[in-house]
């Protein structure tokens, strides 16, 4: 070597890792969410945010996200045959789906709140609880889901309910095909729609035979049931006089298998860890539940547990988005600064802040209406879910472009939450459906409309935005027609939003909002904000 030659560099020096983003294991999601935080003290108390805490630092932990990741990484897998040729219907989920349902039954996110003995604002509660389990992974709030809709409709045949009810109350999770009363824990399903008729599940065609002994044979299909291995689902099928409800155990009393076959899983979007399932009933035994020819009225109590679930899913996915973006943003660097420093960023930060404020408090008021068995939820619940759910995905996107090629990348874990971000408003009647009941809601039940003018009418006066915007939404509630739908189910939702923040969210917050969704502001994408609006301290509230 020469005295002008320098050293070769060692051979690994390229590989140096410098401004990476620690991951974001180890937090605390409630405790970097004041917004729900805020709405658990205003709906209900603080005892129900402490009950929170042990669950909160589980969902936060890195053993949790491992087990949501893994459960993804694996998808179920269908079984129809044994070895020898028998007919099974099962499906086999990976250890991590076992874990994650486990937590959730333990932790009272299914049917727990319909017990008697479950306390004041039980259901608000287990609603914060879905909301911040679910970012942990959303496939499994599925079958959890269903199962805490399920009481409500099922308590239409009183013996039915008390048949199954505590096992479906249960805080064990107890997987496997066995007959209901000896198992320790249950989990119902539901299952509505066919081939030829979707959401319109009056052109279903599966038919449903009186037997002697008061049950009833099916025959038919079933074009989307998801968790296939639960217990007991929920059907509807023609009888004789017309759209009935029925409860279908996978295993009857005797101890056989009922006649429900598992034609083929889904292959969907996202959703992976979750199997939905084409199945055929064939000869299948059924209890009725309700009247005859009362079906949709009976299981629609279930289309609304299930409905305030998907606000509550889209909610949850847009938390743990921004919770990734923040992070990243707080820990990474480019052109001379912290990304959470650039005002463009934070500008888009604040905005996804503003976004997931306002849905919480929303979701949080909805789910404290079950509590009371108040007439808001009848109109404002299909507005959120149409409203609410149609912005995840373009929050959500946002939010992985926040970290940049980083984010489209699946170690991230950002593309799961895109690819689920869209289900929440498919699922228990997509956008055009919900928007329609809403004017359904309007038309047939005037006091729903004067139930949400009441609760707009808290803060009349308190800003001018707002006020403007309850005057357009009630001129056009008056004179509604399907075309207009969205608009309206989209200005219910606002103000509604706006209201709640203005009664329970600092200035900041309420200002923000107002400013940038009521302010008149041509907006076309997030992060677009009126001058002068606080970023820093939007941003700061809601970083991990």
């Amino acid at each position: 070597m020469t005295a002008i030659e320098s050293p070769a560099p060692p051979l690994d020096a390229t590989h140096e890792v410098a401004n990476q983003v620690p991951p974001l294991s180890g937090f605390d999601p409630l405790g970097c969410d004041p917004a729900l935080v805020g709405a658990l003290r205003a709906f209900g108390s603080a005892e129900v945010v402490a009950s929170l805490s042990a669950l909160a630092v589980e969902a936060g932990s890195a053993l949790a996200r491992e087990h949501g990741r893994l459960a993804n990484e694996h998808p179920p897998v269908l079984r129809t045959h044994d070895r020898y040729g028998h007919r099974v219907d099962e499906v086999e989920f990976h250890p991590s789906w076992h874990w994650l349902m486990a937590r959730a039954v333990a932790h009272g996110l299914h049917a727990a709140p319909w017990a008697p003995d479950a306390g004041p604002h039980a259901h608000l509660r287990r609603a914060a609880a879905f909301t911040v389990w679910s970012q942990v992974e959303g496939g499994h709030g599925c079958p959890i889901s269903m199962t805490y809709a399920a009481v409500p409709a099922l308590r239409h045949a009183p013996e039915l309910a008390a048949r199954f009810e505590p096992g479906l109350r249960s805080p064990v999770y107890d997987p496997g095909l066995r007959e209901p009363s000896g198992k320790a824990g249950l989990l119902a399903g539901m299952s509505m729609t066919e081939k030829q008729g979707g959401s319109d599940v009056r052109a279903n065609t599966t038919t449903a035979t009186p037997l002697a002994d008061g049950t009833y044979s099916m025959v038919g299909h079933k074009w989307f049931t998801s968790a296939p291995m639960n217990d007991l689902f929920l059907t509807l099928a023609q009888a004789p006089g017309g759209l009935t409800c029925f409860v279908l155990p996978r295993v009857l009393p005797d101890g056989t298998r009922n006649a429900l076959r598992v034609q083929r899983l889904k292959d969907k979007l996202g959703n992976k860890s979750n199997a939905s399932a084409e199945i055929e009933y064939t000869g299948a035994v059924g209890w009725r539940v309700g009247d005859e020819g009362r079906g949709v009225r009976t299981i629609i109590e279930m289309v609304t547990m299930t409905r305030l679930d998907c606000v509550l899913g889209s909610t949850a996915g847009i938390r743990i988005a921004l919770s990734e973006a923040a992070h990243h943003a707080a820990h990474r660097s480019a052109f001379g600064a912290r990304l959470r420093d650039q005002p463009a960023m934070a500008a888009v930060l604040a905005d996804l802040a503003l976004e997931s404020e306002a849905a919480t408090v929303l979701a949080m008021r909805l789910a404290s209406e079950v509590d009371s068995s108040g007439p808001l939820l009848r109109v404002a619940l299909p507005a959120a879910k149409f409203f609410i759910c149609k912005r995840a995905p373009m929050v959500v996107a946002e939010a992985l472009e926040c970290l940049g090629g980083n984010g489209y990348v699946e170690e991230s874990g950002m593309p799961r939450i895109y690819r689920e971000a869209p289900l929440m408003s498919i699922w228990e009647g997509s956008g055009n459906v919900t928007a329609l009941d809403v004017l359904r809601a309007l038309s047939r039940e005037p006091s729903s409309m004067d139930a949400l003018l009441a609760e707009l009418g808290a803060t009349a006066g308190a800003d001018s935005r707002l006020d403007a915007a309850v005057a357009t939404l009630t001129a056009e509630a008056s004179a509604a027609e399907p075309a207009r739908a969205r608009r309206v189910a989209s200005l219910i939702t606002l103000c509604l939003q706006g209201s709640l923040l203005v009664r329970h969210a600092p200035g900041v917050v309420a200002e923000g909002f107002l400013a940038s969704r009521l302010g008149g502001n041509d907006r076309s994408v997030l992060g677009d904000l009126p001058r002068g609006l606080d970023t820093t301290a939007l941003v700061d509230r809601v970083t991990p």
